[in-house]
C-alpha cells in the first residue's frame, strides 16, 4: 500500500500549468481515499478469519465427547475411563492447552492489523494534507493569473465603449447618457460643442432655403425622372392603359393597333402643349410687376413664418431663432435632417389645428371652470420656470369624469384645453440665450382614478405624445407627487413612447416626501399650502415678492423657539409656520417685556400629526413684548421649520 502511494507521489507532474496541477491533486486525493477503504476492508476480513479458526478448534472436541457419552450411557464412570484409549484421554487436555495459544495468536495478528491500519491512515492523512496545500497553491496561482488578465480586459472594454461613442457622435451628434436628474444645456453659441454649432449652421441654412423657396409647408417635390415614370401610363376612355414607352408590346398587339396608339399619343401631347400655352399666357405680366411681387412675397413670408412669436427666418430672428432651432436639434440628438423634418411637422400641425389662434378662442364658462381645476398655471420655481399643475384627483367625481372623457367630443375638448394651457405657459418664456425657455410640470396623483379608467389612460397617452412631438424641450422637469403603487405599472406602459431624454426629466415622490421634494425646486413662498408651502390663494397679508421665508433646523429630541419682538403696544402681528413632516409638540405664547405682567397663552401646547397644514395666526398686544413660538421635536430625525411674520404697528 505504501509502495502504491509512493508511486503515485513520484508520478505527480511538475507545477507548470495551474489548471493541470489542480486536476492531478484531485486525482491523488481520490486514489488515497480508495487505498484507505481497501485497507480497512482487508483488516476486517483478517480478524473474522482468526475468530472463526479459534471457534473451529474448540467445537469438534466437545462434540466427540458427547458422542462417546451417548454410546455407553449404562456403564459407570470407571469403566468408561478404563475402556477409553490413552490418546483420547490426552486429546482434550491438548486442545485446551492449544486454544489459548490460538486466541493469543489471533489477538496479536489483530493488533498488528490495527497498527498497520493506523499507520496507513496516518500516511493517507498526511497525503491529504499535502494535496490540500497543493490545491491551495494552485488556486492562488489561478487567481493571480486572472488578476493579471483583468486590467487588460477592463482596458479593452473601455476602448470599445469609447470607440462606440465616437462612432455615434460621428453619425448624429452627442450621446445622451441615462441620468436620473436632468440639467438644462446652455443656449449660448460659445458654450456649444463644435459638432453642435455645425449642426445649428446646417439647420439655419435648411430653414432659410425652405422659407425663401416657400417649401416649408410642403414635402420636397419628386425628381423629374420619377415623374416621367408615372406619366408613361395613360388611361383611355374605355379604361385601358396605353403604354407609350414599350413599342415591343405594341408590335405584339398587331399591325392594326399601332396607328391607333400613335394617333392617341399625338393627341395627348397636343392637348398638353395647349394647356401649357394657356397657363403661360395667363401668368404673363410685365417685368416690373414680377419684381415687385417677388419683393412683396418675400416680405409676406418674413412676417408670417413665426413659431411661438419668434421669426423662423434666421436673418430676421437672430439669437431667438437659434434658441428655437436648438430645441429641435436637442430633441433629435442634433441630427439635422430629423430636426428639420420635425420642425416642418410642427408647423403643419399648428396650421391644420389653428394653434396660433387658440388663445383667442372663447371657452364656455362651465367648461373652463371644470378644466381649470385639473390644469392651471401658478407661480415660478427657483430658476424662474413657470409652473404648470396637473391635478388628476378631481376626476374621482364621476359626473366630471363622464363629462370630460365620456365622449369623443369631450376628450378632444380636454386635449385642446391642455394645448391652450401649454401655449399660455410658453407666452411667459424668454427665448433669448440665457433666458428661461422651458416650464416645470407638476402632476398630482392623489386620489387619482386607477388604471381601470381606460378613457383617462388613453387620453393621457395622447397628451404625452402630442407634447413630445410638437413641443420639443419645453419641459425642464416633470415632477410626479403622491405617486401610488399602481402608477409605476402605468408608467411602464407609456415609457416605451418616451425618449430617454424625456424620461431623464422625471421625478417621483411618494406622499411622505411631497413637501421635501417640491421645496427643492420651488421656494416656500411660491408653493401652495396644500403641498407644504406658505402660499395661500387671494392672500392679502403676504405675497411672493414681500413674503420671504426663513428656515430653522430642529435637531432630534430637541426644542427650538422662534421669537417675534413687538416693541409697540397696540400692534398686530401675523405669522406663518410649517414643519416638514410635523410630528412635533407646538405652542404659542406672548411674553410681556414688563416682568410684573403675566404671560399670555396664544395657543395651547398640542402634539401635531404628520399631515398638518402650515399654520397662520395673529395677535394684538396691549403692551410691548415678544411672541414665542415653541417647537419640540420628539422624534429621532431632524426637522426643518419654515416661518415668516410681519408686525403692523398702530401708526402704520
Amino acid at each position: 500500500m505504501n509502495t502504491e502511494v509512493m508511486k503515485t507521489e513520484s508520478a505527480a507532474p511538475e507545477e507548470t500549468d495551474p489548471v493541470g496541477e489542480h486536476n492531478a491533486v484531485q486525482k491523488e486525493e481520490k486514489e488515497a481515499t480508495t487505498l484507505v477503504a481497501d485497507g480497512e476492508k482487508k483488516a476486517d476480513d483478517a480478524v473474522e478469519e482468526k475468530t472463526a479458526a479459534a471457534t473451529t478448534v474448540l467445537v469438534p472436541s466437545d462434540e466427540k465427547k458427547l458422542e462417546n457419552e451417548d454410546k455407553e450411557p449404562e456403564k459407570g464412570t470407571e469403566d468408561a475411563i478404563k475402556v477409553m484409549p490413552a490418546s483420547e484421554e490426552k486429546k482434550p487436555e491438548k486442545e485446551m492447552e492449544e486454544a489459548p495459544k490460538v486466541v493469543a495468536a489471533s489477538e496479536e495478528k489483530k493488533a498488528d492489523a490495527v497498527e498497520r491500519e493506523m499507520e496507513t491512515a496516518n500516511e493517507i492523512k498526511e497525503k491529504k494534507s499535502e494535496a490540500a496545500e497543493k490545491e491551495t497553491e494552485v488556486a492562488v496561482k489561478v487567481v493571480a493569473a486572472l488578476e493579471e488578465k483583468k486590467p487588460a480586459v477592463v482596458e479593452k472594454e473601455a476602448e470599445e465603449e469609447a470607440t462606440a461613442a465616437e462612432v455615434k457622435n460621428k453619425e448624429g451628434g452627442p450621446v445622451v447618457e441615462k441620468a436620473s436628474s436632468f440639467r438644462e444645456e446652455s443656449n449660448f453659441l460659445s458654450d456649444l460643442k463644435e459638432s453642435e454649432r455645425k449642426a445649428l449652421v446646417e439647420l439655419r441654412a435648411a430653414v432659410e432655403e425652405a422659407i425663401l423657396e416657400n417649401k416649408l409647408f410642403r414635402d420636397e417635390p419628386e425628381s423629374s425622372e420619377g415623374k416621367k415614370d408615372e406619366v408613361k401610363e395613360k388611361v383611355n376612355g374605355e379604361g385601358e392603359k396605353l403604354t407609350l414607352d414599350k413599342p415591343a408590346e405594341a408590335k405584339h398587339a398587331g399591325e392594326e393597333k399601332a396607328p391607333d396608339l400613335e394617333e392617341k399619343s399625338a393627341q395627348i401631347a397636343a392637348s398638353e402643349a395647349e394647356e401649357q400655352k394657356e397657363k403661360a399666357e395667363a401668368v404673363k405680366v410685365e417685368p416690373e410687376t414680377v419684381e415687385e411681387k417677388a419683393v412683396q412675397s418675400e416680405k409676406a413670408i418674413d412676417e408670417e413664418v413665426t413659431l411661438w412669436g419668434v421669426p423662423l427666418l434666421p436673418s430676421n430672428g437672430g439669437d431667438h431663432t437659434d434658441v428655437i432651432l436648438l430645441k429641435f436639434l436637442r430633441a433629435r440628438d442634433f441630427k439635422v435632417k430629423d430636426a428639420f423634418q420635425m420642425l416642418k411637422n410642427v408647423l403643419r400641425w399648428r396650421k391644420e389645428s389653428n394653434i396660433d389662434s387658440i388663445l383667442d378662442e372663447e371657452v364656455e364658462s362651465s367648461v373652463a371652470g371644470d378644466l381649470a381645476v385639473c390644469c392651471y398655471m401658478d407661480g415660478v420655481d427657483r430658476e424662474d420656470h413657470p409652473i404648470c399643475y396637473n391635478v388628476s384627483g378631481v376626476f374621482q367625481n364621476d359626473a366630471l369624469y363622464l363629462k370630460t372623457f365620456g365622449s369623443e367630443e369631450g376628450r378632444e375638448r380636454f386635449l385642446r384645453w391642455r394645448v391652450r394651457l401649454m401655449e399660455e405657459g410658453i407666452r411667459l418664456l424668454d427665448f433669448k440665450p440665457g433666458g428661461v425657455a422651458s416650464l416645470l410640470q407638476i402632476t398630482d396623483l392623489k386620489n387619482s382614478p386607477g388604471p381601470g379608467k381606460k378613457e383617462l389612460r388613453t387620453t393621457m397617452k395622447q397628451v404625452v405624445q402630442l407634447f413630445q412631438d410638437n413641443y420639443p424641450e419645453f419641459v425642464a422637469r416633470n415632477i410626479f407627487i403622491n405617486v401610488p403603487f399602481w402608477y409605476y405599472a402605468f408608467n411602464a406602459l407609456i415609457s416605451p413612447f418616451l425618449t430617454q431624454r424625456t424620461k431623464s426629466k422625471f421625478v417621483f415622490a411618494r406622499p411622505s416626501k411631497v413637501s421635501e421634494t417640491l421645496l427643492k425646486h420651488i421656494p416656500a413662498e411660491a408653493l401652495p399650502v396644500r403641498y407644504g408651502g406658505l402660499k395661500r390663494e387671494n392672500d392679502t397679508e403676504f405675497s411672493v415678492e414681500n413674503g420671504e421665508v426663513s428656515e430653522l433646523i430642529l435637531k432630534s429630541s430637541s426644542t427650538e423657539t422662534v421669537e417675534i419682538p413687538i416693541p409697540e403696544a397696540g400692534s398686530i402681528t401675523i405669522w406663518d409656520l410649517s414643519v416638514l413632516g410635523w410630528e412635533v409638540n407646538y405652542k404659542e405664547e406672548f411674553v410681556p417685556t414688563d416682568e410684573g405682567s403675566y404671560t399670555i397663552v396664544v395657543k395651547k401646547g398640542k402634539k401635531l400629526g404628520p399631515h398638518e397644514e402650515p399654520m397662520r395666526n395673529s395677535f394684538r398686544n396691549n403692551e410691548p413684548g415678544t411672541i414665542v413660538l415653541t417647537i419640540e421635536n420628539t422624534t429621532f430625525w431632524k426637522k426643518k421649520v419654515l416661518y415668516r411674520y410681519k408686525v403692523k404697528s398702530q401708526t402704520s
